[in-house]
């Protein structure tokens, strides 16, 4: 959700259609109140407080190196969580848009009436301190600001999926976990499922911003709004959070969903948006600012659809055409979303018989692969396509390690073949291979994988 300062000025920063839009971290024992479920440190978070608000939706406060000082994060529990003692249950991560709270989508989207009798664990944690605009769901390019770190994606998937899984009887599996978020959170969903699809099975974008980089003319607004965000709302230099667009462009594109849609391949996705007209959920006047950002985050979301479509990826798209950008229409897309969500849990999709995945990070781990790059830069795109136990395809400047899943026979040498050069490895006691690949004339180079 945005404030009205947020939304107005955003109408006037992005003309053309576009996109929405320290302190010192101390340990403290944990004051866990008249709670059952027992909460503890694991995972770089420390548990500074515990409330237990009813039978099911819990509030906890928690800290992290990662973001330098404390925030919230609530959770609701399915009723009977503390008697089916043997139960496990997936995990819906539930993210508030700019200027929300970790409380929003129990206070204002009737999330606790939504998900009654569902078995199912939801988690809502802050994307911002106290407040303020938000993080933009990415570790920060200046780490620097009277903000601390703000390593956001480091806090979201790094730590606090683990730390639910630790503390909670979770399906710890991508099978079990689906990420969901409305407005900037509905970017935050979608970039975090686009960076980690071996997480996250499924990815939902209420109102959402899935375009920041893709397309031009969505690209411009972005960045207008963006950087509106950092230096208003979080009164930070407005290329704090992504860097510059211009000399750090590719670190927006590698956190951009729409750049990394060919990652979401194996992804159920959900797409809620409307034009911004006045809807039958709008009473009163309606606001001027709910219908001109509505009507920017339709653009995102439509250039978006564009790009899976042309990928041939499906989606479940809902553009209903009349609403604006207030809660009500967010509670109800969570409503319409929960009975799909919950059937999809149930019959979860198989992971990829070939692995394709595409990122800027040096180094990364997906699907089971992990990859690491010995070269000049720090951010570069590089390509997996088509990765079996038989061989693969990469695209990458510089060195390349590679780390296989376990797919072969432990204890088994092994021939990596590459154009006219030849590699043995030996398969470890868990069936994984690891192998360097030199640098490749043109950038890219076909392995195949063989045994002997």
């Amino acid at each position: 959700m945005r404030t009205r300062r947020f939304i107005t000025t955003t109408l006037l920063l992005a003309g053309t259609p576009g996109l929405v839009a320290v302190g010192t971290w101390r340990p403290a024992a944990a004051a866990q109140t008249a709670a059952s479920v027992r909460f503890f440190d694991a995972d770089g978070i420390h548990v500074e407080r515990v409330q237990r608000i009813d039978d099911r939706q819990y509030a906890v406060r928690v800290s992290t190196a990662a973001l330098g000082r404390a925030v919230d994060v609530r959770v609701l529990l399915p009723t009977g969580y503390e008697q089916r003692k043997a139960a496990r249950y997936p995990v819906l991560y539930l993210f508030h848009g700019t200027g929300g709270r970790a409380s929003d989508w129990v206070q204002k989207g009737d999330a606790e009436a939504t998900t009654a009798g569902k078995p199912l664990i939801t988690v809502m944690p802050d994307a911002g301190f106290d407040g303020d605009g938000g993080g933009w769901f990415t570790d920060w390019a200046d780490p620097r600001t009277k903000l601390g770190p703000s390593r956001w994606e480091t806090f979201h998937v790094g730590q606090l999926v683990p730390w639910i899984d630790r503390n909670l009887r979770t399906v710890a599996a991508r099978r079990g976990r689906a990420i969901a978020g409305l407005s900037q959170g509905g970017f935050g969903a979608m970039s975090y499922a686009a960076r980690h699809p071996d997480m996250f099975g499924s990815a939902t974008s209420f109102s959402g911003a899935p375009d920041i980089a893709y397309d031009p003319v969505t690209a411009a607004g972005a960045y207008g709004v963006i950087s509106y965000v950092a230096a208003v709302e979080d009164g930070v230099p407005p290329d704090a959070l992504f860097g510059s667009r211009f000399t750090d462009a590719i670190n927006w594109r590698g956190h951009d969903p729409a750049t990394l849609a060919a990652n979401l391949r194996a992804t159920r996705l959900s797409l809620y948006t409307a034009t911004g007209l006045p809807g039958p959920l709008d009473e009163g006047v309606p606001d001027p600012a709910a219908i001109g950002i509505e009507a920017l985050t339709h653009q995102s979301t439509l250039s978006f659809h564009r790009r899976i479509q042309r990928l041939g990826i499906a989606s479940r798209f809902d553009d209903y055409t009349f609403g604006t950008h207030t809660f009500p229409y967010w509670a109800r897309d969570l409503r319409q979303e929960i009975g799909p969500l919950m059937r999809a849990f149930a019959r979860p999709a198989r992971p990829p018989a070939r692995v394709s995945y595409t990122s800027i990070d040096r180094a990364w781990s997906q699907w089971g692969w992990t990859l690491s790059f010995d070269r000049r830069a720090p951010r570069e795109f590089s390509s997996l396509s088509d990765a079996t136990a038989k061989g693969f395809t990469l695209q990458a400047s510089g060195t390349a390690t590679v780390t296989t899943p376990p797919s072969y026979r432990p204890r088994t040498r092994y021939t990596i073949t590459t154009g006219t050069r030849r590699i043995t490895a030996k398969a470890t006691a868990s069936g994984r291979l690891t192998f360097t690949l030199p640098p490749a004339p043109n950038g890219k180079i076909h392995v195949r994988i063989t045994r002997g």
